[in-house]
């Protein structure tokens, strides 16, 4: 099957004057966005990739994105600074939500609830709700840094990965801890729920891709040694029948979600990706398309031909 899987890079964007650290989706498939440490909040265009459209520039750099399909709204996690909200209808700023001064690693809203989750340093989930997402409470679990969430919408459950090698998972309604999941070896720096709930996904700095069965209380179901180095994302593809990951060894891997099978390495030499650290994927609807971002300042994208 490994065969029959084709990549082909199809766009370099550039622009970012710095490490672009994340990418997000929009309300149509064709559009998403970036972030970088150089402050700048981009669009792009998948038909017209060429032409990235400046969203917000802030004063420090931005780890995180969350796009609110509902209001139209992008989250933007602004270091040391907080989260900015802007409504894309115009582009303004509609509110900024002062939070403790430290990296914002990660944002997951929940619509049902009209709350957003902030992963932050020094161990603190900020929790946002209302229709200003006013700052409602901080629970820290730990003195490390939590690094990435993933919410369940069958469970209500928001997993949450820390670099004191551990994942907890909060009940969402209450923030009370129900699993602390203790396999890694060092910093968790993601996590990706199945689109069916039943499986969750983790990654991080031991390069280790482990796999946690949902409906047995999180009994983990085995692991790969899935890179060389930091597993910096997850993802799944649209369709749900395969994820890919990206990792600070520069590459990207195409996997089978159901076999768990590598099919496919996309890297430098195999295919001029990046040369330096894969931070991000958005795998988009759009014809199938995956993007990726890098420490090396740009983005590709990538058409996926899966056989």
């Amino acid at each position: 099957m490994a065969g029959k899987v084709q990549v082909q890079k199809v766009a370099t964007l550039t622009g970012h004057r710095d490490c672009v650290y994340t990418l997000e989706r929009s309300g149509k498939e064709n559009i998403f966005f970036s972030a970088a440490g150089d402050g700048m909040v981009a669009a792009w265009d998948l038909e017209q990739p060429e032409n990235g459209e400046l969203i917000a520039q802030v004063s420090n750099s931005v780890y995180a994105l969350r796009y609110i399909p509902e209001r139209n709204l992008l989250l933007i996690g602004h270091n040391q600074e907080g989260v900015q909200v802007i409504d894309l209808n115009n582009n303004k700023i509609l509110t900024s939500v002062a939070l403790p001064k430290t990296a914002i690693f990660d944002i997951v809203y929940v619509a049902g609830q009209q709350k957003a989750y902030v992963a932050m340093g020094g161990g603190a989930i900020s929790v946002l709700g209302g229709e200003n997402l006013e700052l409602q409470t901080i629970i820290r679990k730990s003195d490390q840094s939590a690094r990435c969430l993933a919410y369940n919408k069958f469970s209500n459950e928001l997993a949450a990965g820390y670099s004191d090698h551990m994942i907890r998972v909060f009940d969402a309604a209450t923030m009370a801890v129900k699993y602390e999941l203790k396999s890694h070896t060092n910093s968790v720096f993601c996590l990706a729920y199945s689109p069916d709930g039943k499986l969750l996904l983790s990654g991080g700095r031991d390069a280790h891709l482990r796999v946690w069965d949902v409906e047995q209380a999180y009994k983990e179901r085995g692991y790969l040694i899935a890179h060389m180095y930091t597993i910096n994302h997850i993802t799944y593809s649209p369709n749900g029948q395969y994820f890919a990951t990206c990792s600070m060894d520069k590459s990207i891997k195409l996997w089978d979600a159901n076999t768990f099978k590598l099919l496919k390495v996309i890297d430098k030499v195999r295919n001029a990706s990046h040369g330096t650290s894969v931070n991000k994927l958005f795998w988009s609807a759009h014809k199938n398309q995956l993007v990726s971002c890098s420490d090396d300042r740009t983005i590709s994208v990538w058409d996926i031909n899966l056989g």
